[in-house]
């Protein structure tokens, strides 16, 4: 019993002490007591709705009651509209469908910035166009830079645009477009800027590429990026930050991990959360640049923070690693499709060898953290699972959550083995914007493959979904669509045999990234006790059409019990 019930019980308390009545009785006869007593006004509830819970029963509801930022209770508008009390708020939902707050679970930035946005171009000439604007009014010899939101294959040619194109609209200003997180395209006074030429030699973890004729196109990946210095971005900077999480929510998201950043962006939000100026719940991934178990050490302990600290707004999530590229990059065990393949030689790009991977691996591992690793191809998931593996036999990985970052080809040997590991499967919707490209670089068979989501819920992993966003962009319906589709954008259904169902595709956005960051007793799910993170959307998306779910737009965002976005 609490002393703020002693008051309301003392006389009883009193008078069964008078009388003489055994403890376990008094206290029998409190508890009754206390059962039948109201419990006290919800500050806000939402009624007539369809309630979505994504609990163990996926339980179907009316309404909701939201009490200190929590759910208070969920069941029948009856039952709901009694913990009214005079200054609650009521929402009335009529008939609309609410579902646990969306998470996504790699998630760079919410795109834009202050380069050329390319986000909305669909054909070449678009592109063209918006970096010709650019030129036109900056001074000769400005650098123009792109944002990263964009992929080729959104444009109608399903092609990057290369130096020749560039050079028709920018002949004498240097332009570096940049896609996702791989890749830039240079224009040839961008490739004289930087003296890289054809006889620059081929960058370790990363690719010059040639056209037909043998000349460079201006395509730089991974680490040939190095090559180029752009020019300094803006510092990130708080009021940026709570640009992008309105934008964030407005897309239905309530919580976001960020997949690798550096220490300056975590103080920034630790700082927000100070000010109270977070509207979506953060787990952050530290990256820094380390590839010797000593480095490392050094570095982490340079972080000043430890793993896991932090509370529901802000968690330390783990260490980020990467082994591999992105779409133009994967290492993988077959040569790429031709003309991608060069005759067979090229199998991708290893930007972490394995002996240097496995050191810092079991180094983290000593240290108490977490590791998240970014691998595409099959062979980086080999490099991945083989430093896994030796990290476990020195200290057991096994219930930490270490994840597999993308898994784009992960093979029948490999999902065995990651299995044993007891690893989390981080997974994205690439193919849904890319799949053209991927059909190019792998062929056919392989594109299919990317991101095997019934494979690996098959094999019982926990998949938490997400998009690479600003590879990918945002909105968490898309993850749901394609999901349950296999559909793209531009090149129709690839893999259909790797459906999943859409409550798995709608617990792999919620209550499975709760699981990725040790959360899934505090949120994921529409339950007494957990955060009241909630996303309000106009259909039933368990029943909709499935295109529905790829156009629809949210209603309204709550997190924490309140309301951070609402539909005009």
């Amino acid at each position: 019993m609490t002393a703020s019930a002693a008051p309301a019980f003392g006389p009883a308390i009193r008078a069964a002490r008078k009388g003489g009545a055994p403890v376990a009785a008094t206290m029998c006869a409190l508890a009754l007591l206390a059962a039948q007593q109201p419990p006290p006004p919800a500050d806000t509830i939402l009624v007539n709705g369809h309630v979505i819970t994504v609990d163990a029963r996926f339980s179907i509801a009316e309404a909701v009651a939201i009490s200190g930022g929590t759910f208070a209770a969920v069941g029948t508008n009856a039952a709901i509209r009694r913990r009214a009390g005079p200054n609650t708020t009521t929402i009335d939902l009529h008939g609309q469908t609410v579902i646990p707050g969306l998470a996504d679970g790699h998630l760079h930035d919410a795109g834009g910035g202050p380069g050329v946005d390319l986000s909305g171009a669909r054909s070449l000439p678009d592109i063209l166009a918006r970096v010709s604007a650019r030129v036109t009014g900056s001074r000769p010899g400005d650098v123009i830079v792109s944002n990263s939101d964009w992929h080729e294959a959104q444009l109608k040619e399903h092609r990057l645009p290369y130096r020749a194109d560039l050079d028709t609209v920018s002949p004498a200003n240097p332009v570096v477009l940049v896609r996702g997180g791989h890749e830039y395209i240079l224009n040839s006074a961008a490739l004289r800027k930087w003296n890289i030429t054809k006889d620059t030699p081929q960058q370790p973890g990363g690719r010059i590429t040639r056209d037909a004729a043998g000349e460079l196109n201006g395509e730089l990946i991974d680490r040939a990026k190095a090559l180029v210095q752009l020019p300094a971005a803006p510092p990130l900077t708080i009021d940026a930050l709570v640009e992008q999480h309105k934008k964030l929510n407005a897309a239905g998201l309530t919580s976001i991990r960020y997949p690798g950043a550096p220490i300056e962006q975590y103080r920034l939000l630790e700082e927000m959360k100070r000010r109270g100026l977070l509207t979506i719940r953060v787990s952050q991934l530290m990256r820094v640049g380390a590839d010797t178990a000593d480095n490392m050490r050094a570095a982490v302990a340079a972080l000043n923070v430890k793993p896991d600290e932090g509370d529901a707004w802000l968690r330390v999530g783990g260490m980020k690693l990467g082994v591999d590229g992105g779409f133009e990059g994967g290492w993988m065990r077959q040569p790429y499709a031709e003309p991608w393949g060069e005759g067979g030689t090229f199998y991708g790009v290893n930007t972490m060898k394995q002996a240097p991977y496995t050191d810092v691996v079991k180094e983290l591992n000593r240290l108490g953290w977490r590791v998240a690793t970014h691998a595409v191809g099959d062979a980086a998931i080999d490099e991945v699972i083989a430093a896994y593996e030796a990290a476990n036999a020195e200290t057991s990985i096994a219930g930490r959550r270490w994840t597999l970052e993308h898994g784009f080809i992960a093979q029948p040997d490999q999902i065995a083995r990651l299995k044993k590991l007891d690893l989390v499967i981080s997974a994205q919707d690439h193919l849904y914007l890319a799949g053209p490209s991927l059909v190019s670089y792998w062929g056919p068979v392989r594109a299919a493959r990317t991101t095997p989501m019934r494979a690996f819920i098959d094999a019982g992993f926990i998949v938490a979904g997400g998009t690479d966003s600003a590879v990918v962009p945002y909105p968490p319906l898309w993850v749901l669509y394609h999901f349950i589709t296999r559909d793209t954008i531009s090149g129709g259904i690839l893999g259909a045999d790797q459906k999943i169902t859409r409550r798995e595709a709608l617990q792999v956005e919620t209550i499975n990234n709760a699981y990725l960051t040790f959360e899934e007793s505090l949120k994921g799910s529409i339950e007494p006790g957990k955060l009241a993170d909630l996303v309000v959307l106009p259909e039933d998306i368990l029943t909709c059409a499935a295109r529905h779910i790829e156009d629809m737009r949210v209603s309204l965002t709550m997190v924490g019990g309140t309301v951070v976005y609402r539909r005009p």
